[in-house]
């Protein structure tokens, strides 16, 4: 799967159902996607928070995508979430660690997101071992599906498990034959507190955190259902 930033609670469900997870930033960057920015609520509104790029490219992959060397935006994106989720019942036990995350210091959107998706993956006592498909695969002259069942049969993998997304572009079939089960995750719907007049579905899991604290998020890992 692409890493994503501060990616949703679906996100974490698909780290913690598996026993490795592969960082899949070897392929190309995607812009208005969630490679680089997710959502959170500013004033009751959805709002997006983003990690600005440097000449960020289609043409590029994840791991020859830089984050803005500047370094002024992580203060500024660290001082929304505080001002937005200050009063939230969590914030003090949540909010040094999200601003950890946030001022991690690397030029590489990859190792930004990496670092970010292994120590919250930790925070949430999920054990699930990562790998990144930049340092683990060569296979770049594959691409698609064929590339996925690569990787697959590199781990010695028995089940493929990937986003409920995902169906409308594997092919189970083409898994089976290398024996492999391919499963997408399907998250249960659930609703907590907001700071918001009406719930707003699929926000960062800064939102969630903010919340339900780490405890709270932890015992939602397991709402979901893997699917054929």
């Amino acid at each position: 799967m692409q890493p994503y930033f501060f990616p949703y609670l679906g996100y974490w469900q698909l780290i913690s159902a598996v026993d490795k997870f592969v960082i899949y930033d070897d392929v190309n960057y995607i812009k208005s996607g969630w490679i680089n920015r997710n959502r959170i609520l500013v004033n009751a509104e959805p709002t997006y928070i983003t990690v600005p790029l440097e000449r960020a490219s289609p043409y590029k992959t994840i791991a020859e995508t830089n984050v803005d060397g500047s370094g002024r935006w992580r203060g500024k994106l660290a001082k929304m979430v505080a001002l937005s989720y200050g009063r939230a019942p969590f914030f003090s036990e949540v909010f040094p660690s999200i601003e950890n995350l946030i001022r991690h210091e690397t030029p590489s959107l990859s190792a930004y997101l990496a670092h970010q998706i292994s120590t919250l993956a930790g925070l949430l006592d999920i054990d699930t071992e990562f790998a990144l498909s930049s340092a683990s695969y060569d296979n770049r002259h594959l691409s698609g599906q064929d590339r996925v069942l690569d990787i697959c049969e590199t781990e010695e993998a028995g089940t493929y498990v990937n986003a409920i997304g995902g169906k409308a572009i594997y092919d189970p079939a083409a898994f089976a034959r290398r024996g492999i089960d391919l499963r997408f995750i399907s998250t249960s719907s659930f609703d907590y507190s907001q700071a918001a007049p009406k719930f707003v579905p699929h926000l960062s899991i800064i939102d969630l955190l903010m919340q339900v604290g780490f405890t709270g998020a932890k015992q939602h890992l397991q709402s979901y259902e893997l699917i054929e």
